[in-house]
């Protein structure tokens, strides 16, 4: 049975495994492998995770997991961006796990806590140029395009798109 809970401690290197294989799953044909390379190092290391784990605010509400049989399949944060407007900053699930309602699971916990706690009443989120996994995920939640941007992490030689949605919550 798939539990969806806060992260704790104990689960920090379950998401950084999760959002490591997420990452390279979504990305390995749309981003350089020296890309995925260098978000991975910066954003899913031990120690990282393990303060984002334990040090959570509203700009930063802290990590959900799926979890089931005590290993983390799945892993979302957010917060904050604006006065009544939160954020989608990661949601990635182990790769063999997709199409089994794990994400809307997780997104449905990450929106509880940015509607109750923080008072959200719009949810953004940033979705890289051809991510077809995230895409259409995020679009049947109803998410709606607003307007593309420069992706975050380029280098002076990559030029990677974002494409920013929105939704009111």
């Amino acid at each position: 049975m798939i539990q969806i809970l806060k992260a704790a401690p104990s689960h920090v290197a379950g998401i950084s495994k999760v959002c490591s294989a997420g990452y390279w799953a979504t990305y390995h044909e749309i981003r350089s492998e020296a890309y995925i390379k260098r978000i991975i190092e910066e954003f899913y290391n031990h120690e990282r995770v393990l303060k984002e784990v334990t040090q959570a605010n509203r700009e930063w509400g802290g990590y959900f997991v799926a979890v089931e049989e005590d290993e983390v399949i799945g892993a979302i944060g957010g917060g904050m961006i604006e006065e009544h407007a939160g954020e989608v900053f990661v949601l990635y699930l182990a790769p063999n796990r997709r199409n089994e309602g794990i994400g809307t699971l997780l997104l449905e916990a990450l929106t509880k806590q940015q509607k109750e706690e923080f008072h959200a009443t719009e949810q953004w989120v940033s979705v890289a140029k051809g991510n077809q996994k995230g895409i259409p995920f995020y679009e049947a939640k109803g998410f709606v395009f607003q307007k593309e941007k420069q992706g975050y992490g380029n280098s002076e030689e990559e030029g990677y798109i974002s494409f920013r949605y929105c939704r009111g919550i």
